[in-house]
């Protein structure tokens, strides 16, 4: 069986930082395109910003410059540094990731999801 969870959310002021992880467990060979997606109340699911295995980076033009997300391969754990946060920035915060299974195949796996809320 394989899981992902995020962690590391919380009520931040407006500026402030947050680092979200989100850790991958179970039967896993490799993982492959990491993602982060947010969610705000009202609104649809968005991408924030993804990570290749090779470590290469793409951002929602909402986030370039802010936030960066890198990953540990060693530790099968993603990570979404958010720096100078926003009101706007307040969401709950998804993890996304393929990743190939030891045993057959491959699949997209998502976490339950992480709080962020940011204050003005």
């Amino acid at each position: 069986q394989v899981q992902v969870s995020e962690s590391g959310g919380g009520l931040v002021q407006a500026g402030g930082s947050l680092r979200l992880s989100c850790a991958a467990s179970g039967s896993i060979a490799s993982i492959g395109v990491t993602e982060w997606h947010r969610q705000a109340p009202g609104k649809q699911r968005e991408l924030v910003a993804s990570i290749t295995s090779d470590g290469s980076t793409n951002y929602a033009d909402s986030v370039k410059g802010r936030f960066t997300m890198s990953r540990d391969n060693a530790k099968n754990t993603a990570y979404l540094h958010m720096n100078t946060l926003k009101p706007e920035d307040t969401a709950v915060y998804y993890c996304s990731a393929v990743i190939r299974r030891n045993w057959n195949g491959s699949g997209r796996y998502w976490g339950q999801g992480t709080q962020v809320t940011v204050s003005s």
